[in-house]
């Protein structure tokens, strides 16, 4: 059974108080297709001045002993009790529902709202397009149940920017390696044709083992790493990459109609993480940095200097829904318009077209057969 949020949730949805218009007083909202504020009463734009001032790399070791990276304005978070799911929103906000799983038990927490991003790639695709780009791909899934396509509903659909940190850093490494050089050398062997043996020489390769050690340096600049959980890491890889070009300045009216996932990957968690991208970008520089026909890691001692970071916020559009008690989700990537989701299978198609399988290789071998 497909059961819609609106039946779920029992909450009532308060606009988020953000810029006023200047034209009717009502609350504006980001315009994705034109990139700055719109009222939804009046139609009145206002222009959005992109910025970079906020480009600068954060230290990561006394990111635990300052303030200075606090959110600015008043947030509020508020919690799944279904799927932990912490959503950033403004102080007089009330959230009806989740948007990562679509449960109506949202409860609002004493958690602060973390470190602010100081970067963020704004929305360029509209909700309208983002849901007219879930029909077209749901459409194309033929095994799809008929009524999941006629029963979605433009409503469940919530832009979500999703928290990402991204990490610089030196790195030096100590190594040792394990070199093999080819080497021929001819052999001769006997062989047997017809019963008569026959002298056979040829090159045979063999390899000349040695070792060496020395020390790598490389310099890591903006590894990207999710810092949410909340969405199923296939599902995202499929939307990516997001133009990171497009960064921009982390402005409260970006947000305006939108909500913020708080982190659930804490700055030192996603350093781990990062650390393990490193470490393998390490072993291949090493790896093609030696002389040797096969070069064999044998040992890497890696030291981390001068760690910068910053927290950046990617724009998605998220839905989900349930179907026959289970939670299915999808997105949609909020500046390219990728898409990528789960869906449930109907069983019924599926029978039906192996048994029209069934049905055309009998026919097919009774036609060869006669």
């Amino acid at each position: 059974m497909l059961t819609s949020l609106d039946e779920q949730s029992s909450t009532i949805v308060e606009e988020t108080e953000n810029i006023k218009c200047p034209s009717c007083g009502s609350n504006t909202k980001f315009d994705p297709e034109t990139g700055g504020l719109k009222c939804p009463s009046c139609s009145h734009e206002m222009a959005i001045e992109a910025t970079s001032k906020h480009n600068v790399e954060l230290d990561f070791n006394a990111a635990g002993d300052s303030l200075y990276h606090l959110w600015q304005e008043d947030k509020r978070v508020f919690s799944c009790d279904s799927c932990g799911a912490e959503s950033v929103l403004d102080a007089n906000a009330i959230a009806d529902f989740c948007s990562f799983c679509g449960s109506s038990h949202i409860a609002v927490t004493e958690k602060d709202a973390g470190i602010q991003p100081g970067l963020m790639i704004p929305f360029h695709i509209s909700k309208d397009e983002a849901h007219a780009k879930f029909k077209e791909w749901i459409k194309g899934h033929f095994f799809a149940p008929s009524k999941l396509k006629v029963s979605y509903r433009l409503q469940k659909i919530s832009g979500a920017y999703l928290p990402y940190w991204t990490y610089d850093s030196e790195t030096s490494s100590r190594y040792v390696v394990r070199v093999g050089n080819y080497y021929y050398v001819t052999e001769t062997r006997t062989v047997y044709e017809d019963g008569k043996a026959k002298q056979v020489t040829e090159q045979v390769r063999k390899i000349r083992w040695h070792r060496e050690s020395g020390i790598y340096r490389k310099f890591f600049d903006d590894v990207l790493i999710k810092a949410s959980t909340r969405v199923e890491p296939k599902l995202l890889q499929k939307v990516q990459p997001f133009q990171m070009a497009s960064l921009t300045d982390y402005k409260v009216d970006y947000m305006s109609g939108f909500l913020a996932e708080r982190y659930s990957v804490s700055l030192q968690q996603g350093f781990t993480e990062a650390q393990d991208y490193m470490k393998q970008r390490i072993i291949n520089g090493i790896e093609g940095s030696i002389a040797g026909d096969i070069v064999e890691v044998v040992n890497v001692s890696t030291d981390y200097s001068d760690i910068t970071y910053k927290h950046v916020l990617l724009p998605l559009w998220i839905s989900s829904f349930q179907f026959n008690q289970k939670v299915y989700q999808f997105i949609v990537n909020g500046q390219t318009g990728k898409v990528s989701g789960n869906y449930p299978i109907s069983i019924l198609k599926v029978v039906l077209v192996s048994i029209s399988v069934l049905v055309v290789l009998f026919i097919v071998y009774l036609f060869i057969d006669s």
